[in-house]
């Protein structure tokens, strides 16, 4: 199915966003999402795949990020927040999308996944590697999709998403973090077995000794740590 087939009108499967750059300047996101997998009655399905291109400023490169499906997720793993350029050098922040990816993705605080692009290809770095002056979420990073569709346009100026961004209730949402955030998240701390199953830590801590977990990891085939 593409993406097109999923909206007729084509709004809230792929759009652009203008975003404000930390020196002033814009540039234009080209973005688009997939939904499909197991979801809940009444729900929409969750993302499946997505995709966000541009073309930097100086250079004129036209570079691609894409987030596709995890097995052990059900579903792809981020929600872009942030897209920068320092030093000619092209920056994305991410957030884990849901409890399993943020424990997929060592439960991070603060609660971000930090891209930059080097030799054409994104690398995963710290939170310390991050520009300082990078700083300010610029891109719709809750249900874009949807905002999308109920925005009723495919081009969204940089002036709607940060009314949209001021909007977010958590500081952590408007602004870039950096130092580790208390009472954050209430994602419960998960441990994936080889039995590609997602275990909450209570299966382990409600045993009544050492022995009762390592009975718990060798029936589930969970590694001891």
């Amino acid at each position: 199915m593409s993406l097109a087939d999923s909206n007729p009108l084509g709004l809230g499967t792929s759009w652009q966003e203008e975003i404000l750059l930390h020196d002033g300047r814009t540039m234009v996101v080209d973005r688009s999402v997939v939904r499909g997998g197991g979801h809940e009655i009444g729900q929409k399905p969750p993302y499946k795949e997505q995709r966000l291109s541009f073309t930097m400023p100086d250079a004129r490169q036209k570079i691609t990020w894409e987030d596709h499906f995890s097995q052990n997720l059900g579903s792809s793993s981020f929600l872009p927040k942030l897209l920068d350029v320092h030093n000619n050098t092209a920056y994305l922040v991410v957030e884990p999308m849901g409890c399993l990816s943020y424990n997929k993705w060592g439960r991070p605080n603060p609660p971000y996944v930090i891209f930059k692009y080097v030799n054409s290809q994104w690398q995963l770095i710290s939170l310390q590697e991050l520009p300082a002056e990078i700083k300010t979420v610029n891109m719709i990073s809750s249900m874009p999709d949807i905002v999308v569709e109920r925005a009723g346009t495919s081009f969204m100026t940089k002036e709607m998403i940060q009314k949209i961004v001021s909007e977010y209730r958590q500081p952590e949402h408007q602004t870039i973090q950096r130092e580790p955030l208390a009472g954050s998240n209430n994602c419960v701390e998960h441990i994936h077995t080889e039995k590609h199953k997602w275990l909450s830590i209570d299966w382990f801590s409600d045993q009544p000794n050492h022995e009762g977990c390592l009975k718990v990891c060798e029936r589930e085939m969970v590694t001891p740590t």
